[in-house]
């Protein structure tokens, strides 16, 4: 069975391929984006992560017939009530500047004490097929947002994400291996709950 991935982001790919294989989900063949025919991706303006996810699945089942997967992700900070949520890759102005995302949300927090740091990332998968059925599911990665950047790997918040795993033994995730990351991460937990999904459907 083929499942088209509506992003043409190599790590979340390989995040849901290793789920699927550690799952033993037999006979699945991932397609991203870069592998159809061409479409015009949707405007995400949904408000929540749940209505972007549903925007970009729906839409790649219109444009493909093929069962469509797609995640919205961003960090939530508990004392910003929340944001920058749905606009955490754009929170700057401009989608994709990860410094300057990173140190606005810092600016923002200057006075923030240690105890009323919290944050999560949050992740909504969700898994449109041909014939409408629609599955959502909810990741949260637990932690606090540190007070400067810490460590070169990953992306976006990542250098300023503790998370609250004992296994990451006070590192920020920007320090965690890809493997470590994808074992904890706020994706790995959303898309984990519908590999049975997927596995009725691959049949």
């Amino acid at each position: 069975m083929q499942l088209l991935v509506a992003s043409n982001n190599a790590k979340k790919l390989g995040e849901l391929q290793k789920i699927l294989h550690d799952a033993a989900v037999p006979d699945i063949e991932l397609l991203p984006l870069s592998a159809v025919a061409a479409y015009d991706e949707p405007v995400e303006n949904g408000r929540t992560f749940a209505d972007n996810a549903l925007i970009k699945a729906r839409a790649g089942v219109a444009a493909t017939g093929l069962p469509t997967i797609a995640d919205d992700s961003g960090l939530a900070v508990e004392e910003l009530n929340g944001i920058p949520g749905v606009l955490s890759a754009r929170w700057a102005g401009r989608h994709g500047d990860d410094a300057a995302n990173n140190a606005l949300l810092l600016a923002q927090m200057a006075d923030v004490p240690d105890e009323r740091r919290h944050a999560a990332f949050v992740s909504v998968c969700a898994l449109v097929t041909p014939d409408g059925r629609e599955h959502v599911a909810e990741g949260r990665w637990e932690g606090t947002l540190l007070r400067e950047p810490v460590g070169d790997n990953g992306f976006g918040y990542d250098p300023l994400f503790r998370p609250a795993d004992d296994v990451a033994a006070g590192r920020s995730s920007a320090q965690l291996t890809p493997g470590e990351k994808n074992a904890l991460s706020h994706r790995g937990r959303a898309l984990a709950q519908l590999v049975e999904v997927i596995a009725d459907l691959a049949g």
